[in-house]
């Protein structure tokens, strides 16, 4: 047990992608930067969890491209999260850096890559609380 770093990186998040990052009513779906970025941590939170589990360790500086490594080295459950990572990375920059809308459409997209990188991570950690 890593002083509690799986079940850290996913707490507060109750599986509501409508709400993720709005900071709106319920359903409110007008902020796709919001989303994205919000989507993009949420992501980044499961790759930690699974790295954590599997490795022990989990990258802890700015540089993403760390934690694509770490689960390159957490078996099929980190590379699956790594494919859906390395597409969020570059939407939540522009979202934080672009002055260019992000479209819904993307938004949209980037929180289905969310959920299943959550997904996956509540399965590598249910599996090792057994």
């Amino acid at each position: 047990h890593l002083a509690g770093l799986p079940e850290r990186s996913l707490e507060g998040f109750d599986g509501d992608f409508n709400t993720i990052g709005t900071g709106h009513e319920p359903g409110a779906i007008d902020h796709a930067e919001e989303r994205g970025v919000a989507a993009t941590s949420l992501a980044i939170h499961a790759a930690d969890a699974v790295c954590g589990v599997r490795l022990g360790k989990r990258a802890a500086g700015t540089d993403h491209d760390q934690v694509i490594a770490l689960l390159g080295e957490s078996g099929k459950d980190g590379s699956e999260i790594a494919r859906d990572l390395r597409r969020l990375l570059p939407l939540k920059t522009k979202a934080e850096y672009d002055p260019d809308d992000i479209p819904l459409s993307a938004a949209s997209k980037a929180v289905g890559r969310a959920q299943r990188c959550v997904a996956i991570a509540r399965r590598v950690v249910a599996s090792a609380s057994r």
